[in-house]
């Protein structure tokens, strides 16, 4: 009878960089925006971001899941709430930029916040929001009902 080596492994998270930031605790979506949308600021192509959160929804970290191109950004549930598995956080936030600075959602947007919320879900590891942001703008989800985004503007300032 053969006999296979089968590999033996261990996790680890290793830290990439470190981010400045005037916000450690969320308390409202629009800290998360704030937060989010300085570390995005001047990407001139779309990334997909979580925030890994504590219990006491404490920035855990922050992951970029994907870089794509100007306008979209490929995106699998398996690779959002990697981070957030490896260390051991109570929710996420997920979050992408608009380059082009509209932060209307796409369908494809739409469809993404419902599968990761779905996810999220079953994996015990909440999506407490999803946010789109661009230099000048943000955008909500709130979880007030399924992927029902509510806007604030706030054009020609930095926030």
């Amino acid at each position: 009878m053969p006999v296979y080596e089968i590999p033996v492994i261990k996790l680890s998270v290793v830290k990439d960089s470190n981010f400045h930031s005037k916000t450690k605790k969320i308390n409202t979506p629009i800290d998360a925006a704030k937060v989010i949308q300085d570390y995005l600021r001047g990407a001139d192509r779309e990334h997909f971001i979580t925030l890994a959160l504590d219990t006491k929804n404490r920035i855990v970290n922050i992951h970029t899941v994907s870089i794509g191109t100007l306008n979209s950004s490929l995106v699998h549930p398996r690779e959002v709430f990697k981070s957030a598995i490896i260390t051991n956080a109570a929710s996420i936030i997920i979050a992408h930029n608009h380059p082009s600075g509209e932060c209307y959602p796409s369908a494809e947007d739409l469809e993404i916040t419902r599968r990761l919320i779905d996810a999220g879900s079953l994996l015990g590891i909440p999506v407490l929001d999803s946010i789109i942001v661009s230099d000048d703008s943000y955008l909500v989800n709130q979880r007030r009902k399924p992927c029902g985004f509510y806007k604030t503007k706030l054009t020609g300032r930095r926030i």
